[in-house]
């Protein structure tokens, strides 16, 4: 499988730290047997969405929208910003087609500056991802400032919680992807 690690933040360090976790973990366990990428959009210049279909972007863009369409497994690292979904997360949504996330499985890794706001995922991020086909992994992390080590590192709890997603991410994945290929099977696809 193509699995994809995006961190989808402008600014700050932490979505950028917790996804990063999440990329060692996923390639100390799965790195023989799955393709990993992770991609920050940080290193990016991604063009605002203007209706375009994605591959007539170039660039940053194109190669970040073509790296989402191919692969199987995303896990989406964002953060949240004034208890709303963050703008740079919304454009790669809208540069993609309606269905791009068919046959896709969908993990989100979220950052925030308080507790309030671990909803959010579940009202404006997961609504998006169902819209485009994806199948959710039902639980996801949510991380806070006090989750974070002095250094810079994610403490053992939410090391612990990535590896429960990280785990989840996969057995999830691969269920779908038998059922998937019996489905086309039946049809002779």
């Amino acid at each position: 499988m193509k699995i994809l690690i995006l961190s989808a933040s402008t600014g700050g360090t932490k979505t950028k730290r917790i996804t990063t976790t999440f990329y060692n973990l996923m390639k100390e366990s799965y790195e023989t047997e799955h393709d990993i990428r992770y991609l920050n959009i940080q290193d990016k210049k991604i063009q605002f969405s203007d209706g375009r279909n994605y591959l007539d972007y170039s660039g940053d863009t194109l190669e970040v929208a073509s790296a989402i369409m191919e692969s199987d497994v995303i896990m989406f690292g964002a953060p949240i910003f004034q208890a709303s979904i963050p703008a740079a997360l919304k454009n790669l949504f809208d540069l993609l087609p309606v269905r791009a996330f068919d046959r896709k499985v969908i993990g989100l890794i979220i950052t925030g500056g308080s507790l309030r706001h671990y909803l959010v995922p579940e009202t404006q991020i997961k609504p998006i991802i169902h819209y485009m086909h994806g199948v959710i992994i039902p639980k996801y992390v949510y991380a806070i400032d006090t989750d974070f080590n002095t250094d810079g590192t994610v403490n053992d709890e939410i090391e612990l919680r990535l590896q429960t997603l990280l785990d989840d991410t996969i057995s999830i994945s691969e269920t779908y992807k038998e059922v998937w290929n019996k489905q086309d099977d039946m049809f002779g696809f």
